[in-house]
This record gives C-alpha cells, structure tokens and sequence, in this order.
C-alpha cells in the first residue's frame, strides 16, 4: 500500500461520523474531492497524501505526531502548513479574521508550490460547495458559517485566488476565480 492509499484510510478513519458543515454530506468527500482537484497537478504521492489529511488535525481529535509517526516529516509539512490554529480556548466568530489572515500571511510568504496546490484543491472544494449552495438559498447560505459576513468571505476568497496566481495557467485555478466571481457577484 502506498502513502496516498494509506492516507485515504486514516483519513475515513478520523473523519468518520462527521459531515460537513449544515449539510448530511460526509466530511470524507471534501478531502477526497481536493485530492482529485490536486491530481490534476500533481502526481506526487506525499503531496496526495498531505492534501487528503489537510482537515484530519484542524478537525478531529489526531494529532501533528499523530502524522508524523504514520506518515513521516514531508506530509508532516504539508499537513502542518494547512492547519488552522484553531485557538480552541476561544470562540470560532471570534478568530475567523484572524485564522483567515494568518492563512493568507502563509501563502504570501512561506508556501511552496505544493502547499499552494493543497490550498487550492481545498479552496476549489469549498468553493464549489458554497456555489451551488448559493444557487439553491442564495444569501442565507452564510448563517451557517462562523462568519456570517458575505463581504469577509469575499476578502478572504478573492485573497485567496491572487495569492495563487502562480497556478493561473491550471482549470482548477481558473474554475476558482470563476466561482469566486460568480458567489460575489463580480
């Protein structure tokens, strides 16, 4: 079995019983469809590997060690680069901004082009999501977000698409920026 099979088996593992938010989707199709966004990248198995356990120490009860001693220091990297430090001590309203700006900090900053893809694959999940919600309820789709502010997720998700405009030239980049403008009326 290589790195990436083993990751998808960790992963339905921690992710199992949660769904996605407001939803009965299971949580594993987020993961699993940012993988496949990152193949259209990639072919690289740790970073495959990294991109289906991108949400397992943000969202479950796994650890940063947990990954290292399962799947060594490179998806420990990139693990690592994609989680929010969630600051369990306070409420999730209360450090979205900040959460979101220390994201944005690391992809101006430090990203490698993988964890850009990573981002990416992530984003474009989240994004085609928030879309056909959109479609469905429209503007009410953000009361079930931590932000409830449509203007703040514009910041953040159009932040998100220049920031990784080194990956302008991939579909995956520029179906973001297409849904980006579509959900914020550009």
């Amino acid at each position: 079995m290589d790195i990436f099979d083993k990751a998808i088996i960790f992963a339905i593992k921690a992710h199992s019983g949660s769904f996605r938010k407001g939803t009965t989707t299971p949580y594993i199709v987020h993961p699993m469809e940012a993988a496949a966004i990152v193949a259209t990248m990639t072919d690289d198995k740790a970073i495959l590997a990294a991109t289906v356990l991108h949400d397992v120490v943000e969202d479950t009860s796994y650890t940063i060690d947990d990954i290292m001693k399962e799947f060594g220091e490179d998806v420990t990297r990139l693990v690592s680069a994609e989680t929010e430090d969630k600051r369990n001590n306070l409420p999730s309203e209360t450090t979205w901004k900040t959460r979101k700006q220390e994201t944005l900090d690391h992809l101006r900053d430090k990203a490698t082009k993988a964890e850009k893809m990573i981002t990416l694959g992530d984003k474009l999940s989240n994004i085609r999501a928030i879309y056909k919600d959109y479609l469905e309820i429209g503007d009410e789709l953000w009361k079930k977000f931590n932000q409830k502010n449509k203007e703040e997720h514009a910041w953040y998700y159009k932040s998100i698409a220049e920031l990784l405009s080194d990956l302008s030239d991939t579909p995956a980049h520029k179906e973001y920026v297409e849904l980006v403008n579509k959900v914020f009326n550009e």
